[in-house]
């Protein structure tokens, strides 16, 4: 064994005893949120830059006032502790401002991911019982598109936040920005009665059924998410700058850029939407030396020409999910990369791993009780003894990661409780126990000298969920909006790989109606256009002449994510929507070898 690699891990031990100290657990009624942090932090540095963003600078004064006179507007407004409030806009200083104005007043953010429309976004304002929205003027029209349905009777308020400033603020939405024009900008007194159990956001994802799902995320998980990237990932402080391309609905981004900001001083450099041919330069100009990632986007960068430079950057530490070992050493490699920090955990989990040792290919390690137990892909089951309990795998064998539910690892779960119940397996072991079904595979693997410490990688998701352009992906939900199109009988969606690209792209198998000869590709290109968003509309579609299903009529999908759309293997008719198209045409040879090449540009 290299000293070089036992010097290396000895030194990350106080960075181990640091995290562990901050991960014991406060009294829930401990008086803390984020919109305290951005005081605190404003009170030790208040001419500091807090964020850097399309040429306009702010500091944390600045901010924070920002987020007052916004609180003041909506406290005005009659809203109150523990109302939950919808906010669609994109990346940019507003959305920093909103989500601290109202943490302070105790109000829940309802974070919407940017790319809904129409009844996937009625129905996330619904869920939450959101009195009012908070709306981009980038994102005006999808709400415009909505506000009339039924299931939004509860929202009393729309407040409008200009942007580019193309249109004006419609007379059914308030003018945020002008009605805070003259509000106080002094620290609301309601923020010191937040504590750590109370909820702070709903960020959305798409579970093993329906549309998609309000997580619930409190101040504590904010807290201990945030702190595991200052902490242990990007180790950052008020000196640091951190490059923040990823969407702040999500938690990535939120949490591991925005929150480790709130809480050390740290600056953002913020960008509306990622882009490879600026990332370097934009990291040279501005000086940011840490990244949030996510696999997808380093991939794109190692795509673009290299260049002899690439690695003469400020940036040297980066924490995010989703680098896979194929894309890890070169990344590392060919931009000058010393410390990577991958993790894994969902927004709405009780278990997590992060890299803190900073090991290469694994998401690390974690001192939470769990357990990796038997799956039979194919048939999307886990697999039990005869007494009906849970099967344990060996080391280094894929297993379906559970995490353990006890009084220090609570399961937060969903803004329904119906919901949240359907993500636990009780009884998995013994009587009266119960777990978190993340509804993915992992294994142990070994990286050398770790303490001792078992340390994990992902291998893949499984069951009704796949994760594409990264976004999670429902496929139950996908499969019910297409058996809305009157060309379609029933639809089996699955996720296949693509070479060269992250995650899994949608597939659909589809039986037609009795009475249809041949699907028709535009009127069906439509429908899927109107009605899902561009990362859950499946890249190929298969016509079978009948779905195979289960002896307790389960759909099956694992032969037809192992034939995926190879023509050498399936005899039925494949179509394929190419990227940047909007009509899906038929697969042939010469498109498929593209695909498996890696040229097709997915």
């Amino acid at each position: 064994m290299k000293l070089k690699e036992i010097t290396s891990t000895l030194a990350e031990a106080p960075t181990l005893a640091r995290v562990f100290k901050e991960l014991q657990p406060r009294p829930s009624s401990t008086a803390d949120c984020f919109g305290a942090r951005v005081e605190q932090t404003t009170a030790r540095y208040p001419e500091r830059t807090a964020v850097i963003f399309e040429g306009k600078t702010r500091t944390w004064r600045e901010l924070n006032a920002q987020a007052n006179r916004y609180a003041s507007v909506l406290k005005a407004l009659g809203l109150k502790r523990g109302d939950a409030v919808s906010l669609l806009m994109e990346n940019r200083i507003e959305f920093l401002a909103a989500i601290i104005a109202m943490n302070k007043l105790g109000l829940i953010g309802a974070l919407i991911n940017t790319n809904l429309t129409g009844r996937s976004l009625s129905h996330c304002i619904s869920i939450t019982e959101s009195k009012a929205c908070i709306v981009g003027e980038e994102r005006i029209e999808a709400i415009d598109g909505v506000r009339g349905d039924a299931s939004l009777s509860d929202v009393a308020h729309y407040l409008f936040v200009a942007d580019a400033g193309e249109q004006a603020c419609p007379d059914w939405a308030q003018d945020l920005d002008e009605s805070a024009a003259a509000a106080n900008s002094a620290n609301p007194p309601e923020t010191s009665q937040n504590t750590l159990a109370d909820r702070a956001l709903y960020i959305y994802t798409s579970g093993t059924t329906g549309l998609p799902k309000a997580a619930v995320i409190s101040n504590r998980r904010f807290h201990l998410t945030s702190a595991l990237s200052y902490k242990a990932g990007l180790k950052c402080s008020v000196q640091d700058r951190i490059y923040l391309c990823l969407p702040m609905y999500h938690g990535t981004g939120l949490f591991l850029g925005v929150g480790a900001a709130f809480a050390t001083g740290a600056s953002l450099f913020l960008r509306r939407k990622f882009s490879a041919s600026n990332f370097l330069a934009e990291a040279r100009e501005h000086n940011t030396n840490c990244f949030v990632y996510i696999g997808e986007v380093c991939r794109y960068l190692l795509h673009t020409d290299e260049q002899p430079g690439d690695a003469d950057s400020p940036l040297s530490r980066m924490m995010g999910n989703g680098l896979r070992p194929d894309v890890w050493m070169s990344f590392k490699s060919r931009f000058g990369i010393q410390r990577v920090a991958e993790f894994y955990g969902s927004s709405e989990g009780n278990i997590g791993f992060v890299n803190m040792l900073n090991k290469d290919c694994t998401v690390g390690m974690t001192s939470l009780p769990l357990a990796l137990v038997k799956y039979d892909v194919d048939n999307d089951e886990i697999l039990r003894d005869e007494a009906g309990r849970c099967l344990k795998v060996a080391d280094g064998e894929p297993g379906l990661l559970l995490g353990k539910i006890t009084e220090k690892t609570e399961f937060e779960g969903y803004s329904s409780s119906e919901e949240t119940e359907k993500k636990i397996l009780r009884n998995a072991f013994e009587d009266g126990d119960a777990w978190f079904n993340t509804g993915d595979l992992m294994k142990t693997v070994e990286v050398g000298f770790a303490l001792g410490i078992p340390h994990y990688q992902f291998v893949d998701r499984v069951g009704d969920t796949f994760r594409w352009k990264s976004e999670n992906v429902s496929t139950n939900e996908v499969g019910e909006i297409i058996n809305g199109h009157p060309d379609i009988q029933l639809c089996n969606v699955y996720g296949v790989e693509i070479p060269g690209a992250d995650g899994r792209a949608g597939m659909a198998a589809v039986v037609l109606r009795d009475d249809v000869k041949e699907l028709d590709t535009a009127s069906f290109s439509r429908f899927v256009n109107d009605q899902l968003p561009p990362y859950a509309r499946p890249v190929f579609l298969r016509i079978q002449p009948e779905i195979g299903t289960t002896t307790t009529f389960k759909m099956v999908k694992g032969d037809l994510r192992k034939e995926g759309y190879d023509l050498d293997q399936v005899k039925d008719t494949l179509y394929v929507m190419k990227p940047g198209a909007s009509e899906y045409e038929q697969l042939d040879a010469e498109y498929l070898a593209k695909i498996k090449s890696g040229d097709a540009g997915y």
